[in-house]
């Protein structure tokens, strides 16, 4: 579904992304793990165009996705929840998750949709009319979700959802986060809680300083004893 081979990104003189290579298949929540500065959102950046690597290859249910402008990928069915949540403070929740849904143009299908993301969270549903500044981080963080399924994504990229939330609302979401995958939804899920994250995922890919160090099934990593020491805290 998802393939990027040999990603080199620069922010000026640093050479941020290093031959980074990694694969998402139909179906699955692939997680990227590393410590700040590994080069996890600057990889989600990349795939959505918002920054443009120097060289490597990038594709989308076999597409080439260097032409595509950053704006358009979310008519090819990729959607990313940005790390700190980024909604729209003085609109409703109702007009966040509208927005979510602005390329779309078919009404009953935006409503069956909706319905489901209130299904997912039912939180939204309460506050729908409340201004999205005024949610709490938790409930921002299930707005941005929500606002992004919206957009019907085959993909979504999720960054840092757990960042700044309480262990209880760490564990809502990823309990979400799996229920939306099992929905059909693929996953690309870029975190730094690994324990979490390898938790749910079908596979990982560990980056330290802009490369990929280490791959594979998600639960060999979680009892991985270099993994473990590194980013589990045992």
């Amino acid at each position: 579904m998802l393939k990027v081979e040999n990603l080199n990104v620069y922010y000026g003189a640093i050479h941020a992304l290093h031959d980074i290579s990694f694969h998402v298949d139909e179906g699955e929540i692939v997680t990227l793990i590393g410590a700040n500065g590994a080069g996890k959102t600057t990889t989600l950046h990349t795939i959505s165009g918002l920054i443009r690597q120097k060289s490597g290859f990038i594709s989308f249910m076999n597409k080439d996705l260097g032409s595509v402008k950053p704006h358009k990928l979310i008519e090819q069915g990729l959607a990313q929840v940005p790390e700190g949540r980024r909604v729209f403070a003085g609109m409703s929740v109702m007009e966040n998750l509208e927005m979510g849904a602005y390329t779309r143009s078919n009404k009953a299908e935006i409503k069956k949709d909706l319905e489901k993301v209130f299904e997912h969270f039912p939180r939204l549903r309460e506050r729908i009319k409340q201004p999205a500044g005024t949610l709490s981080g938790g409930e921002q963080q299930m707005l941005a979700m929500g606002r992004a399924l919206m957009s019907k994504p085959k993909l979504l990229m999720l960054d840092e959802p757990s960042m700044g939330l309480s262990p209880i609302l760490v564990n809502e979401i990823f309990t979400i986060i799996k229920e939306v995958n099992k929905t059909g939804t693929t996953i690309l899920l870029v975190e730094q809680n690994a324990n979490m994250a390898l938790s749910i995922a079908n596979r990982a890919y560990v980056l330290e300083t802009g490369k990929v160090v280490m791959e594979g099934n998600a639960k060999d990593l979680l009892s991985n004893d270099d993994v473990r020491k590194a980013y589990l805290g045992s």
